[in-house]
């Protein structure tokens, strides 16, 4: 676009600027669609014209030439629509196709550009939807206003042009009869749309039961609530049955009452037609007769069909508002400009950090100092909402301290270009994220020329080599969407071989081995260990045997470290931690 769709301002202005905006570089391409829908649609109101013509030319027996001229042009009308309406479909999905692709790419752009505190307050679905389904709505809106629109400016603008210049004394009867008749039927039918709505609304219930139902059906059966469980659906059913009759005897009412309505109109001015030319109160020929009668059925048609474009505007204007939400957003990461790191040692250090979420008024972190250095391992232990998760993406940059700062490597972190140190850092999220791809695929993902030597070794750190050498097709197996085609255990395993193929000076392993049994989780620690003497680790643990031989244990508790040291050390505080590990050792015994 002329000018980036991220530095527009789509809200605080009225959306048909922004839908100008939209098409400010595709202008060419409308502009020509316009002219050659105008010439493929002329005959809608050319040829009734001509029509007119050949009928007086039959009864006033004129000149055979007129005759075969107004054939002519019948014939020529008839078939300039075919090369015509190609043309203006090409320009026209030139035009909408590109908006579309630029719109689209703007949004993942600036999807990749937003802060994850972003992403924690927005639904996945919501995003898939802008990004989808909204401008799936401009483009719809867009296509049906040249299609529709058009078509009903155009048989409007040349039915009353071409009236008025035949028989201008029948423009009046135009004028008060057509908007009478559309509003009618426009009002029935707004009607119709509010019964389709109530209808739609015991669809999306009877859904959202049914999901409930096969949900609930272990918990159900397990304790004999099947009759109620069947007693909810029978009335959900009910109810879709009684608003499907409702409607169906509506639109039958609806429908046989517009098609009446709109023949006794469309009589009504043949009736008036022809009494006009049988009496002389209004000079009018045969042909013109039939002209009037057509050109009244295309005026109502056009009222209508301008009218049921309507919400499908409203539609698309409401989307182009929800796209600026994204678009416009100020939670964006700054990364431009900033210094940028090709090297990193890995020693990060917090400065008295504290930490407060916008919508909470409590502190997620209070006043936390520590450091970590290239081969020490830092554990995270305590209760859920403790502040571990905190913790962890103020290291990876997700988050900004509200108050102190955070070091790596003697540079404020706020100062740096997030995206290059991220480089230098690798995460084992507690829930393994896989796509639907090979093995291989998933654990060399965004890395080229990774060869199978390397593969193999991050594999088999990760104690997953095993497996994978069982499989069919070995590190070219495809995982399934989600890794459905995995179990949990060996999901986490690929994620960590992801991890670790990346050589990180700084590891994250947030809950890493939760999804593996105690055996697999202990021979991944023999096999990583010696991987992790060069780099900066920090664990979320909730076993506190995994993290034993950790460098140094912070114990978190409402956002502040209790408790700090080596496992022994804790121990020996008889704290918080020893209490914590001990009722561990039981639970598990």
């Amino acid at each position: 676009m002329h000018e980036s769709a991220l530095e527009h301002k789509f809200s605080g202005e009225k959306t048909f600027k922004t839908l100008r905006y939209l098409m400010e570089d595709e202008k060419r391409n409308f502009a020509l669609a316009v002219i050659f829908f105008s010439i493929k649609h002329s005959p809608a109101w050319i040829l009734p014209l001509l029509t007119a013509n050949m009928i007086d030319d039959l009864i006033q027996k004129q000149s055979v030439w007129s005759l075969v001229i107004n054939s002519g042009l019948f014939i020529f009308v008839v078939l300039q629509n075919f090369p015509t309406n190609l043309l203006y479909v090409k320009f026209l999905s030139k035009g909408i196709r590109n908006i579309e692709n630029n719109l689209r790419s703007s949004l993942v752009e600036r999807l990749q550009q937003l802060s994850m505190g972003f992403f924690h307050k927005t639904n996945a679905g919501l995003i898939q939807s802008k990004v989808i389904r909204d401008v799936e709505n401009i483009e719809q809106m867009l296509r049906h206003m040249s299609d529709g629109g058009q078509a009903a400016i155009n048989g409007i603008v040349g039915c009353l042009i071409i009236s008025a210049l035949k028989v201008p004394q029948f423009l009046p009867f135009f004028l008060i009869l057509v908007p009478l008749s559309a509003m009618f039927i426009i009002r029935m039918r707004k009607t119709s749309s509010i019964r389709n709505d109530a209808f739609r609304a015991e669809i999306e219930k009877m859904s959202n039961n049914v999901n409930e139902m096969t949900t609930l059906i272990p918990v159900t059966r397990a304790h004999a609530l099947e009759d109620d469980a069947l007693e909810t659906m029978y009335k959900s059913f009910s109810n879709v049955r009684r608003a499907g009759l409702s409607l169906d005897a509506f639109n039958a009412r609806f429908n046989a009452g517009s098609w009446v309505l709109f023949q006794m109109a469309n009589a009504l001015c043949l009736i008036f037609a022809i009494y006009c030319a049988w009496t002389g109160f209004i000079s009018i020929s045969t042909g013109e007769v039939v002209l009037l009668s057509s050109y009244f059925g295309q005026l109502i048609g056009s009222v209508i069909l301008l009218s049921s474009l309507m919400p499908l505007i409203s539609k698309g204007l409401n989307s182009i508002k929800s796209l600026g939400a994204v678009l416009e957003s100020p939670d964006i990461e700054e990364n431009q400009g900033k210094q940028e790191l090709t090297t990193v040692n890995g020693v990060i250090a917090f400065n008295n950090v504290s930490f407060r979420y916008a919508e909470s008024g409590a502190l997620a972190l209070d006043s936390i100092s520590v450091s970590a250095k290239p081969g020490e391992l830092i554990a995270l232990v305590g209760s859920s909402g403790s502040g571990k998760s905190t913790f962890i993406n103020l290291v990876i940059g997700f988050l900004k301290p509200t108050k102190g700062s955070i070091h790596l490597d003697g540079f404020d972190l706020q100062d740096l270009d997030l995206r290059t140190v991220r480089k230098h850092i690798s995460v084992v999220p507690q829930e393994s994220i896989l796509f639907d791809g090979t093995i291989k695929e998933n654990i060399a993902y965004g890395i080229s020329d990774v060869s199978d030597q390397e593969l193999n070794r991050a594999l088999s750190d990760a104690n997953a080599l095993g497996f994978v050498t069982q499989l069919p097709d070995g590190i070219n197996t495809l995982v399934g969407d989600r890794g459905a085609k995995l179990s949990g255990g060996q999901k986490q395993r690929l994620a960590i071989a992801r991890a670790l193929i990346r050589n990180p000076k700084i590891l994250i392993l947030d809950e890493a081995t939760s999804a593996l049994d105690s055996e697999s989780e202990h021979l991944i620690q023999q096999a990583i260990s010696e991987i992790l003497k060069n780099k900066t680790t920090f664990v979320v643990a909730h076993r506190l045997s995994t993290v034993k031989n950790a460098s140094k244990i912070l114990v978190l508790d409402h956002g502040k470290v209790v408790e700090s040291g080596s496992h022994s050390e804790l121990l020996k505080l008889n704290g918080q931690y020893a209490n914590l590990y001990s009722h561990q050792l039981i639970a598990e015994s």
